[in-house]
């Protein structure tokens, strides 16, 4: 996959439907809700940006971060998928890129946090791979890794 033809764009009355529908592989469901319940989640939490992951036109993947900043005084993914058909091509990797510049544009943007349960081998590797580093940080099952942004 050509990561040049990976986009990203928010979530809207035309594209909404089509995330609810994408599942990850069967064993990656226990680490992530179902894309239904992040979109609800936004309606609610209202910083909450949810976008629509597209390869070649194609709507693929769902991911979502929060433009006010929350704990380690960082800015937070909150979810990143890929259709399970999808996976394995660069999408995941390439979409992170797109948001990580979108987030960098929030005010006072300094870090970039994201969490993920240990065990998640997949997720590890993608962060590591885009410069996330982990100071130890742990909230619950879950570790936080950390990126620094506009040095």
């Amino acid at each position: 996959m050509n990561k040049e033809n990976v986009k990203i764009a928010e979530l809207n009355a035309e594209n909404w439907y089509d995330c609810c529908e994408l599942e990850v592989s069967p064993e990656q469901k226990e680490y992530m809700e179902p894309n239904a319940i992040s979109i609800a989640q936004s309606k609610f939490e209202t910083t909450l940006k949810p976008y629509a992951i597209y390869a070649e036109e194609k709507i693929v993947g769902f991911l979502m971060y929060n433009s006010v900043q929350e704990e380690l005084d960082g800015y937070w993914i909150y979810r990143i998928m890929v259709d399970k058909k999808f996976q394995g091509k660069g999408i995941g990797k390439a979409a992170t890129e797109l948001m990580i510049l979108e987030m960098a544009k929030l005010p006072d943007a300094k870090k970039i946090i994201v969490g993920y349960h240990l065990e998640n081998l997949g997720a590890h590797n993608l962060y590591s791979s885009l410069g996330f580093i982990d100071h130890g940080d742990r909230f619950g099952k879950e570790m936080a890794v950390i990126l620094n942004v506009n040095d």
